[in-house]
């Protein structure tokens, strides 16, 4: 049965790739690392205007078991790809980030809409543990997750020596 969504491919190699559906968690591996032609949203052979998926790309896609095991997955469609990035800013967290951590407790997260697309998290933790809440963030596949969902393609990472931490999906 085939099956349509929103995906982010967290591994690839020469020949396979491996999906994650963002609505469900569950986990795809593709029988092969296609190529996809951005222009057209179709799947083929890799030629020079065609790339083959890369770890961090999010797509919007149908994905369908591969027969005659089905155990494996092949790739449909591909209706949008997008590049997803995640990088720490040299700026501090806003003031309305600010704000929000002092209304909430330490160890809190409060997330809010972004004016237009996407979600700003704001974390609030010990001063001592600010570095390593933004390596946590930094690292953790559930912020590419959330950006795919989310259908944003940038993640910044702003904090200040006070333990605020916000974490800024955007377009």
């Amino acid at each position: 049965m085939a099956k349509q969504g929103t995906f982010l491919v967290t591994h690839v190699d020469d020949d396979s790739a491996v999906l994650k559906d963002t609505a469900d968690g569950q986990v795809h591996t593709l029988a092969t690392n296609p190529s996809l032609d951005a222009s057209a949203g179709s799947v083929g052979d890799e030629s020079a205007d065609e790339e083959a998926l890369a770890a961090g790309d999010a797509i919007e896609a149908t994905i369908a078991p591969e027969p005659p095991l089905e155990v494996a997955w092949e790739l449909r469609e591909v209706e949008s790809r997008r590049s997803l990035t995640v990088r720490r800013s040299s700026e501090p967290p806003t003031t309305q980030e600010r704000e929000i951590a002092a209304e909430q407790d330490e160890g809190d997260l409060t997330r809010r809409e972004r004016a237009g697309i996407g979600e700003i998290h704001v974390l609030t933790v010990p001063p001592g543990e600010v570095e390593n809440a933004v390596a946590d963030v930094l690292d953790d596949e559930a912020t590419l997750v959330r950006a795919a969902d989310l259908g944003v393609e940038r993640v910044e990472v702003r904090s200040d020596d006070d333990g605020v931490v916000s974490v800024r999906y955007m377009p």
